[in-house]
């Protein structure tokens, strides 16, 4: 049995893997029962979903004849470094370091630099969309997160709000 798409191959493995992650993680929590759902339930059932798609992914990727043989590219490193960096850079961003003299700065600072930063990835980025876009994210999240769900966290950095 050949491989007919290397890169549907490896993509159903990497589901496989992170589905298996998922559940084996949400044991760790009060799984419960459908009728009374344990704070474990959901990333239980989304982590088999997710093995179970990737199994799905694999399979359509083996026949026995390799009728368009794909193969995997280069590694892309600029977009896998600037996408990471953005989520480390949001997480500094919003709650701060104090160890280091990080302040808070809130949600909304923290979006428009996740965008920012992961919008770099791109070879060719320009500033007025990724502006745009970063604007409504910032109020949608703000508008979901804060108004609607009444999470609590910092939304404003913490020298402007005390």
């Amino acid at each position: 049995m050949k491989i007919k798409s290397q890169p549907d191959f490896f993509s159903g493995l990497m589901f496989i893997g992170a589905g298996i992650a998922f559940a084996w993680g949400a044991t760790n929590y009060t799984v419960g029962e459908a009728a009374r759902m344990g704070p474990g339930y959901f990333p239980l059932i989304l982590g088999i979903l997710m093995a179970l798609v990737g199994a799905v992914i694999t399979l359509n990727a083996l026949g026995s004849t390799a009728s368009s043989e794909e193969e995997i590219g280069k590694w892309a490193w600029r977009p896998l470094f600037y996408v990471i960096g953005a989520n480390v850079v949001f997480g500094l961003l919003l709650a701060g370091v104090r160890d280091w003299g990080i302040p808070a700065f809130g949600v909304i600072v923290g979006i428009y630099a996740l965008t920012f930063v992961a919008s770099m990835a791109q070879a060719n980025w320009k500033f007025k969309p990724t502006l745009i876009l970063a604007t409504a994210l910032a109020i949608g999240s703000y508008l979901v997160f804060v108004l609607a769900l009444q999470l609590q966290f910092p939304v404003w950095p913490e020298f402007i709000t005390g």
